[in-house]
């Protein structure tokens, strides 16, 4: 099947204002990736998801709401965590050498194909993707499962 005519994938779904939304979200995508069988490094994609879902979680989600995770799978592997508040992302920001704080988005940047920013009203959508290689894992450590 060539890229033109490859089915995409989508799968959603929404976590309340909670710590523990983020685990859930990272199973949720863990699901999805093995189900789809992506070719994408797994603990890069969920290091990425925790990232993005843990900003949504502190800066981007008002009291009473909650957050949508939406994925897509058709060329690339896409996240998009969508959020209703305020709260800016500052593309490109480098934190203070002693900062505690900052350096999320900056590892999405690193471990990612490619990342950004859109708007929504109201809130924003933060999303990244993962292109699939032959040669990546599906799965890291014991018990790795590579594609065919």
């Amino acid at each position: 099947m060539n890229e033109s005519t490859q089915l995409l994938h989508v799968r959603e779904a929404f976590y309340r204002r909670e710590r523990r939304s983020i685990p859930l979200a990272r199973q949720f995508v863990r699901e999805a990736l093995l189900d789809w069988v992506c070719g994408v490094l797994v603990d890069d994609v969920l290091l990425c998801l925790s990232e993005l879902a843990t900003n949504a979680l502190v800066h981007g989600v008002p009291p009473g709401r909650g957050f949508r995770v939406h994925l897509s799978w058709g060329h690339v592997f896409r996240i998009e965590v969508h959020d209703s508040g305020g709260g800016e992302v500052q593309e490109g920001a480098v934190p203070a050498p002693h900062a505690e704080y900052g350096r999320g988005l900056m590892l999405v940047g690193a471990l990612a194909d490619a990342w950004g920013v859109g708007e929504r009203s109201p809130g924003k959508t933060v999303w990244c993707e993962f292109a699939a290689s032959a040669s990546k894992l599906v799965e890291t450590g014991p018990g790795a499962h590579h594609l065919p």
